[in-house]
């Protein structure tokens, strides 16, 4: 094999769109294995064309870059509720720490547009949530959304970055936040196959968040590191799921979990004004530093 051999096919792959190159390496890892040389060396060149694949989706951040544009993504709404506590419900508590955060930005930081996937009690599909980012060529993207884990003392907040994980209580999380997408017509089209209960099915998606996974990564420890040091909240870390809609984005994104509605402590701080200003202002200051930080890199 020459060296660069696949440039061709590498200016091929990257004019296909994003739902376009998972189909096609979907299908290249689906060929059936065989042991003949021949067969192990197209499965060598299928291997290598599928990394091609994948680096081409990476996006790199030019000379003077300016994080200019924030999507805040308030987890379910509308028809899907979430989870819930005693007296709340996901889709509001994350609905009004989305909108603080939001004001947040805008009114200390005028140079960002701030777009939301919604402003109301509706449902957005985890499809369009992503879309609505690319589309707008948002530069890091926020899904804001309250955890719970029923007859369990648990408590406190994560952030998730796009990745695949062994534990299977971060498996758990991202298979409830998945399985909102059996709502919506179609989903088997939609999602090209994706099962949202099978553990093979995150395998393939979670590779695509590659060129993001550095940036992510920064941003979520940022988050972590305001809720524990001045939202005073217990901090679980940062961790790695294959969160569908994280996969669907083709930039920097995370997914924050602002504590457990399923702990009654913790549910009356997320419910109450003064617990919202807190997380939505633990993750303003953690995006204030991280602008600063990933400009100056540049």
């Amino acid at each position: 094999m020459t060296e660069g051999a696949f440039l061709p096919l590498e200016l091929i792959f990257s004019s296909l769109r994003f739902n376009e190159k998972f189909t096609t390496l979907h299908k290249l890892i689906a060929i059936s294995p065989d042991h003949s040389t021949t067969v192990r060396n197209i499965q060598l060149t299928l291997l290598i064309l599928a990394i091609t694949l994948l680096n081409s989706s990476a996006t790199f951040r030019p000379t003077g870059f300016k994080l200019e544009t924030i999507v805040i993504d308030p987890g379910h709404g509308g028809k899907d509720p979430g989870t819930h506590g005693n007296k709340t419900k996901e889709k509001d508590i994350a609905l009004k720490i989305s909108l603080k955060l939001g004001s947040y930005i805008e009114k200390n930081i005028p140079g960002v547009k701030v777009i939301y996937t919604r402003k109301t009690d509706e449902y957005v599909s985890l499809d369009e949530r992503a879309e609505i980012a690319n589309r707008n060529k948002a530069q890091l993207f926020i899904c804001i959304h309250a955890n719970s884990l029923p007859g369990a003392p648990a408590y406190g907040t994560e952030t998730f970055v796009m990745g695949l994980s062994k534990d299977k209580g971060n498996f758990e999380v991202a298979k409830r936040e998945n399985e909102v997408i059996l709502m919506d017509e179609n989903y088997k089209e939609r999602y090209e196959g994706f099962d949202p209960k099978s553990p093979e099915s995150y395998i393939l998606f979670t590779l695509s968040q590659s060129a993001y996974h550095e940036s992510s990564l920064r941003f979520a420890q940022k988050v972590e590191t305001q809720f524990k040091t001045k939202a005073g909240r217990f901090s679980r870390g940062v961790k790695q799921a294959g969160f569908l809609v994280l996969w669907r984005t083709s930039m920097p994104s995370v997914l924050v979990e602002c504590g457990f509605l399923s702990n009654g402590k913790e549910e009356g701080f997320l419910a109450s004004e003064e617990g919202q200003d807190l997380i939505a202002s633990g993750i303003y200051r953690a995006f204030k530093e991280y602008k600063t930080e990933i400009e100056s890199i540049n």
